[in-house]
């Protein structure tokens, strides 16, 4: 048997290079350092909270596509150097590692995600929360919020203790992981009313919502050739939104939900700039990590640097006639390729919505008695093919979790090959699975 020569790499997710909008962003980037006005403060420390400009740039953007019910502002954004970095921040500066009893994560999870939680001293403390047909299991956490909050007052664990009281953080009893619109791995969209209840249990036990909103502006029709009546409009509200018009409004001055948002996946990972939406409180405490105390904003530079493309409409324009086109081009070929070659063999498919697709991703379950994780390792070996098992997104820490709960499902990620190779990636999976049916 033949080794294709050829690498197919379906596992990285990341945009693909001829999608990054490289020469908008020298044009832009000559912009500010041959202009002195701009290019000093672009290179010297910058504000904790990221350069007024930009966030109020970010503010009109946001308020065009979701439409919140009551307008952002400035001051409710605060600059990062990208979501994950951002979910750093959230942990070190709302959690101590002894009062905050739990951080819950939606499972299957973005994998990396758990690192962070692990860095912030929650190994341990960490729970999975199952999926449900709507995005996540709101009795199961409701149960498991209930149960640790039971077991914190019988253990006197009533205030923090670790860390001092500061005017810029509030230390919250939980936090709750979720990507709610085109999850990774999964690609689920949860539903209006999970994340209306969802918000009210953050609210009765005290827990912060931390969501990464990054696969939102990546949406487009679930059907080939179709157009999305507005896909200029989110599909949804985010949590931070629903938190700010259900049953009134917030509880407090803070708040409890957070939108981590990225450019990582509309101009490109490596300019490290992302921005972090939540009360004027949250948004301010983010800014007085100690990290950005001491440095400044995290991406002075680079945040100057795209400001310089959102007054002309550029941002919106590149998602609308680049990306969104792109992305589903590539998720179409994806999808029918997995209908043809894998479906016929007990394949079966994710889908999210038979509206709208987005994001990176599609979540397939392979036919018992085969292992995601023997195939993935036949198909590097025998097919010259990068896949991502189901096992590395389970939620680790977790005492009561099943092991290998998601042994029968792959990832596969549609944005970083080019079109041509998806079809053929497929294929070369097929004949891996047919070749494992067959030895059985």
């Amino acid at each position: 048997m033949a080794v294709p020569t050829e690498p197919i790499d379906l596992l990285t997710g990341w945009p693909n290079p001829a999608l990054l909008p490289a020469p908008d962003l020298l044009r832009s980037a000559t912009t500010v350092l041959t202009d002195p006005s701009i290019a000093n403060p672009a290179l010297l420390y910058g504000p904790d909270e990221g350069p007024e400009s930009l966030r109020i740039h970010i503010a009109q953007w946001l308020n065009t596509f979701y439409r919140p019910h009551r307008p952002i502002t400035p001051h409710r954004i605060c600059i990062t150097g990208g979501a994950s970095q951002s979910l750093a921040c959230i942990l070190h500066v709302f959690t101590d590692p002894l009062y905050t009893r739990n951080v819950f994560m939606v499972d299957p999870t973005y994998h990396l995600a758990g690192r962070m939680v692990d860095d912030a001293g929650f190994a341990h403390q960490t729970r999975r929360v199952p999926e449900d047909e709507e995005g996540i299991d709101l009795d199961y956490l409701e149960n498991a919020l209930r149960t640790a909050e039971a077991k914190a007052e019988a253990d006197g664990n009533l205030e923090p203790t670790i860390k001092p009281p500061r005017p810029w953080r509030k230390i919250y009893k939980y936090i709750i992981y979720a990507v709610p619109t085109f999850s990774n791995p999964a690609t689920k969209i949860m539903s209006l009313g999970h994340r209306e209840r969802l918000v009210r249990l953050a609210r009765t036990y005290d827990a912060l919502l931390v969501t990464d909103d990054v696969y939102d502006f990546l949406q487009w029709s679930a059907t080939p050739g179709g157009e999305l009546t507005s896909p200029d409009r989110a599909c949804a509200p985010r949590l931070v939104d629903v938190d700010g018009y259900l049953d009134g409004g917030p509880v407090d001055e803070w708040g409890h939900a957070i939108s981590n948002g990225s450019f990582s996946k509309l101009l490109g990972p490596g300019a490290r700039t992302g921005w972090v939406e939540a009360s004027d409180k949250i948004a301010y405490g983010v800014s007085q990590v100690g990290c950005s105390r001491s440095g400044g904003c995290a991406s002075q530079l680079s945040s100057t640097i795209i400001d310089q493309l959102l007054p002309s409409g550029f941002l919106e324009n590149h998602i609308r006639h680049v990306l969104q086109p792109a992305y589903a081009e590539r998720y179409h070929l994806l999808l029918s390729a997995v209908r043809e070659h894998l479906e016929p063999l007990g394949v079966t498919i994710a889908q999210a919505s038979t509206t709208v697709a987005g994001g990176y991703f599609m979540w397939i379950s392979i036919p018992s008695p085969l292992r995601a994780g023997d195939i993935v390792a036949r198909a590097q070996q025998e097919e010259n093919l990068r896949l991502a098992p189901g096992t590395l997104f389970e939620v680790q820490g977790d005492p009561h979790a099943v092991v290998d709960r998601f042994a029968s499902h792959i990832r596969l990620c549609f944005a970083w090959e080019e079109p041509r190779h998806l079809t053929e990636g497929v294929r070369r999976l097929s004949r891996v699975l047919q070749r494992a049916l067959q030895s059985k």
